[in-house]
């Protein structure tokens, strides 16, 4: 059986693994390449700057798809908003195609599940399968 690791910061011990889903704007495929692999920079640049860590990502021309540790007291909220704000200001500045494209890179909106119900090789495995389904 797998061990279970924990993080920890001055306050907390922790392991908050969130299953979260993205989609751009009128659900437009143009997460394609080299905008995906730019996303992917940025995901983990913000990632890093926010000590959370990547465990699983999977970017579909329609939506993202990632498996994130994050901090409860920094919030996925807080590191969704960051994800997203960032990702927006610098992938339509860098591909002027997006802002013809989408009034906004993203939709407002957001799934975010916690994981704990299923094993997370499970859902790893599911979300690194979503581009052969």
């Amino acid at each position: 059986m797998a061990e279970l690791k924990y993080k920890s910061n001055r306050n907390v011990c922790y392991s908050c693994k969130y299953h979260v889903v993205w989609c751009p704007k009128y659900r437009r495929q143009v997460l394609v390449e080299p905008i995906e692999s730019r996303l992917q920079e940025i995901m983990h640049q913000v990632c890093q700057e926010c000590n959370a860590e990547i465990l699983s990502q999977e970017i579909m021309p329609d939506h993202v798809h990632l498996l994130v540790e994050c901090d409860p007291q920094f919030g996925i909220h807080r590191l969704v908003k960051m994800l997203k704000g960032r990702s927006s200001h610098l992938l339509r500045q860098e591909f002027p195609l997006l802002k013809k494209k989408l009034p906004t890179l993203w939709t407002h909106s957001y799934f975010v599940s916690t994981v704990g119900g299923a094993p997370l090789s499970v859902i790893k495995q599911y979300i690194e399968n979503q581009k052969h389904v």
